[in-house]
């Protein structure tokens, strides 16, 4: 099944996109930086909400994971 029908595959890639590119933003900032407006401005987005909302993106981390692992 796509994970764009799957709800819970929906939101771990969402919430691993968000995560990478807060990191990917940490490493190299220029690379995410310059692309502000357009389809790659998605990206910028997602680092920000990633280094904004750190506290509840990883708490939604902890709570993905252990429904993954234990819940499916």
């Amino acid at each position: 099944m796509s994970a764009l029908f799957n709800f819970q595959s929906l939101l771990t890639v969402v919430l691993l996109l968000i995560c990478t590119c807060a990191y990917i933003r940490s490493i190299a900032p220029r690379i995410l930086d310059k692309n502000k407006t357009g389809v790659l401005g998605i990206f910028w987005k997602c680092a920000r909400i990633g280094e904004r909302l750190s506290p509840y993106v990883a708490l939604c981390c902890v709570g993905m994971a252990v429904s993954i692992l234990f819940l499916s």
